[in-house]
């Protein structure tokens, strides 16, 4: 009988145990530090497909200063929604040079479509009000490594 216990234990966890790990926030992202005029943000880079999926999921709080790059292969347009995402925030969606193409505020737990208005590689969610308070709008240029001419062939430096 204890045997039987300990098969359908493991056969639980085998088959259970990603929705188990996927409902918790993803903090062990690589970072990387982008500036907005005199603003110094730290970023976490969500890069590849899972990373991209979780985003921002299921946190419950974020520094002022903190936010999250996602980083796509190729320039497309780039659509979020906020399906367990607990904080609201703003997405700023961002050329290959660091220029902010258009920002979009998003409620969260909504399943809405927030879309940028041109083909991106880059979206940088922040605090709801972050780029609001700090005066930073369409057409403002961020700085970093990941705008920079050599991280555009799909790479990204520390």
């Amino acid at each position: 009988m204890n045997h039987l216990a300990t098969a359908f234990l493991s056969l639980t966890l085998l088959c259970c145990g990603n929705s188990f790990a996927q409902a918790a926030p993803q903090m062990d992202l690589p970072r990387v530090k982008l500036t907005a005029g005199m603003y110094l943000v730290d970023t976490q880079v969500a890069a590849t497909p899972q990373q991209r999926e979780t985003g921002l999921m299921y946190r419950r709080q974020m520094p002022q200063a903190e936010g999250m790059l996602f980083v796509f292969e190729q320039a497309g347009e780039q659509c979020f929604w906020m399906k367990n995402t607990l904080l609201p925030l703003t997405a700023a969606f961002v050329a290959d040079d660091g220029t902010i193409v258009n920002l979009v505020d998003m409620k969260p737990q909504t399943t809405d479509s927030h879309c940028s208005q041109k083909p991106v590689r880059f979206v940088l969610e922040m605090n709801q009000g972050w780029f609001a308070q700090k005066g930073i709008k369409a057409g403002f240029k961020l700085s970093g490594p990941p705008f920079k001419p050599n991280a555009r062939n799909g790479t990204t430096a520390n």
